[in-house]
This record gives C-alpha cells, structure tokens and sequence, in this order.
C-alpha cells in the first residue's frame, strides 16, 4: 500500500513539474516535495531504520557528487561569462543563418560532450546560447537540439556520461570498443533530428544587443583578464576528465580544484581594483549569479528516483522486463532507454548492471552472464545516455539546461520529443544492423 502511494506522489510530482507554467509552482518546488514524501512514505514500509538510513546516505553521496559537480561548472561558466569571455567564440561565430548556425552548435556540442561530459557541455552551450539568440522560442529550440547532441556526444565516450563512466568503471566495456562501437550510432542520433530541422528552420536569428562597452565605458574586464580567465576555464573544464582517468576519484573533486585555481587567479588578477568592480568579477559575486533552484530542482528529482530504488521499484522493472522480452537484449534495451527519459538513467543501468554478471555467457541461478565488451553492455551504453533527451527531465543535461534557460516542459514535449525520438530509434536502428 505505502509503495503504490509513492509512485503515486511521484506521478502527481512529475505532473505538477510538467505543468510548471499553468499552475504557477516552480518545478524545484515540486521536486523537493517529491524527494522528502517518497522517503517519509518508505520509513513507513516496514522497512528497518538501519537500512533506511545506509541506503539513504549511500544515495545522498552520489547525489552530492554530482550537485558539487553541478555547482562547480557552474561557477566556473558564470565566471568566464562574467569576464565577457564567450565573446572568444561568439565573435568567431558570424553567421546569423539559423540552419547554419544550428550545424555549428550542434557539432561543438556532439565532439565537446566526448571529451568533457554532457552536463558540463549543456551548462557551456547554454551559457553560449544566450550570446547568440534573443527570441526566446527560437533559444529554446536550439537548446533542444544542444541536449540531443550533448546526450548523443556523450555516449559514445567512456567519460562523456555517467552512464556510460559507470560501465567503463565496472569493467563492463573498454575504452577503444565503446568508441569504435559506438561513434557511429551516436553520430546518426544527433543527425537526423539536425538534418530534419535544415528543412524547416528559414531565416536568421537576431543576437541580443551587445552594450557598446566603448560608449559607456564600462568595459569589466581587459583583453588579457577576458582571454585568461576564458582559457584557464577551458583548460580547468578538460582537466576534469583527465583527473578522473589518472586518479580515478570522482568527477567533483578535478572540478572544484579546477574552480579553486579560477578562484585564486581571479582574486590576484583583480586585486588592485575597488571593491565594486572586483565583487562583479570574483567568484563570491559570481556565486550570487548561480540559479540555485536548478541544484534544488536536481536533488529533489534525484532523492525521489533513489526512493523509488530503494523500494525495489526499479529491480522489479528491470526483472519484468528480462521475463518479458527473455533474451532480446536489443528490446530490453530500448526500453530502458525510453524509460530513462522518465525516471533517472543512472539506477536503471545500476539495475541492468545487478541483474547481469560479467563472465563467460552462461546461467548464474537462472541469469544470464555477459563478458566484457558484450552487445548488451554497449547497447545499454548507447540506449542509457541518448533515450534521457526523449524527456527534457531525462538526462542531467537536459535538467541543467531546463534550469538554466527555463524551458517550459509542455514545450519541450511539443517541439522537441518527436526529434529525439527519432534520432534515438534512427541510432538503435544502426548499431543493430551494424551488428
């Protein structure tokens, strides 16, 4: 009984959070109310208060690493921009075509989400967006493509999605066979929403207008300062990757060193100046600039998907789906890539992960055993990190970019669902007839 209520205050959550703009509730409102109701309900299960509260802080830890992550990216996107430094690529980009410049983002975003990570890029490229596009329909359009391209670039790398870093961690699959597998279906995903959209986007955009800085005199930063604390942040961003394949910590921790050295460059750089203009630029008057609703709206929807698993909802989607379609690896698959662009991908590939072992293929008390580099474990790489962007609540990317630009989730449905749909199939389709 307390189980079904809590998928049902999940449900209403998730509902109210689609609904945003009709019933006037900030999403993080909704989300935070989600995430404490679905734990409260479960104390009341029956289940033992030790293994509550184990199973509560094993999932706060996770969460956390990921909202200082989140944070921190943040942080360090706020501060170039602050320093006016995507005028770096927004002054190299001059083209206002909208199909043009469509195909310029979305390949900056498929390659940069390969080598950094979906979030960090989505949180870079809706940074940049806001640069380059005013009408807020047509930003939120090529939001929407950024997320699938974001999605799409990051599953084909070990480190470009927490699903697929939690594969490549597990020894589920290597470095070279995940990008030799995977490049091209990915590719496909983020093309064919790209090449449907070069048929019915016309014009140009208009770019917001730019303060003559000039004129007023109120230019914040240097060229030197701008290029600096632009390149130190980029630099800071790819260090993050690096970090975690040298030291094999998480992800967090090369991101906050990355945003402490930003951080002390900052406050040297900027030392002589009067205190007005030095909180404009530091990381403290930055800090004041973060939309912490979007870090609340993450840890509410987080906390109550880790309710749901908790309560063994998740396994016993994962066990219904291997009786149902028993050894179709390619169906189980799409589906729980469609399924996470409900519920979050990250404990629907811990729950593919824990019904398979990694060995020879043979029965292990009535389961299959997948080896290192099988179909199914590339598969669910491939299905895990691009079926989130179906629903804009589906991937980190696309709650970070929901955040950030305030996308309205009816919207989303409405304009930019169908695409990923048929990017995700168009994908699955080709690593299939690839096999």
């Amino acid at each position: 009984m307390i189980i079904t209520i809590m998928i049902t205050v999940f449900v209403l959550g998730y509902i109210s959070i689609a609904l945003e703009h009709t019933i006037k509730v900030d999403k993080a409102a909704s989300a935070l109310l989600i995430g404490g109701i679905t734990w409260a309900l479960y104390a009341f299960s029956g289940v033992d208060q030790l293994h509550m509260n184990e199973y509560l802080s094993h999932h706060l830890v996770d969460i956390a690493e990921i909202l200082f992550f989140l944070l921190g990216a943040m942080t360090i996107v706020e501060l170039i921009d602050a320093h006016e430094g995507f005028s770096i690529i927004t002054d190299k980009i001059t083209t206002n075509k909208k199909v043009a410049l469509m195909w310029i983002l979305c390949t900056i975003t498929f390659f940069f989400s390969a080598v950094l990570d979906n979030l960090t890029t989505a949180i870079v490229m809706s940074a940049l967006l806001t640069k380059l596009i005013k009408d807020k329909e047509e930003l939120w359009m090529f939001a929407g493509m950024v997320i699938i391209s974001a999605n799409a670039g990051g599953a084909w790398s070990p480190i470009g999605d927490i699903t697929t870093i939690m594969l490549w961690v597990g020894d589920q699959v290597t470095a070279s066979n995940i990008i030799t597998s995977l490049f091209i279906p990915s590719l496909v995903c983020a093309l064919v929403p790209l090449v449907y959209l070069s048929f019915r986007l016309k014009g140009s955009v208009t770019r917001p207008e730019e303060i003559d800085f000039k004129e007023h005199s109120i230019d914040p930063t240097t060229t030197f300062e701008r290029n600096l604390v632009f390149y130190l942040g980029v630099v800071g961003l790819l260090f993050v990757p690096i970090f975690k394949t040298v030291t094999h910590l998480p992800p967090y921790l090369g991101m906050l060193i990355s945003l402490g050295v930003l951080w002390l460059v900052t406050e040297i750089i900027h030392r002589s100046k009067n205190h007005e203009k030095k909180s404009q630029l530091s990381v403290i008057g930055v800090l004041k600039k973060i939309d912490t609703a979007t870090i609340f709206f993450f840890l509410g929807i987080l906390l109550a998907v880790a309710a749901l698993q908790s309560a063994g909802q998740l396994d016993i989607v994962a066990n219904f789906l291997q009786e149902t379609f028993k050894g179709d690896i390619y169906i189980i698959n799409i589906i729980i890539g469609l399924l996470s662009s409900i519920v979050d991908n990250v404990p629907l590939v811990a729950g593919a992960m824990g019904m398979y072992d990694i060995g020879p293929i043979s029965n292990i008390q009535g389961e299959l055993a997948f080896p290192q580099n099988h179909t199914f474990w590339k598969f669910l790489a491939y299905c895990a990190g691009t079926g989130g962007s179906v629903l804009i609540i589906g991937s980190a990317a696309g709650v970070a970019v929901m955040g950030i630009l305030k996308i309205d989730f009816i919207w989303y449905i409405k304009n930019i669902s169908l695409l990923a749909l048929m990017g995700y199939l168009a994908g699955a389709a080709t690593y299939i007839l690839m096999q």
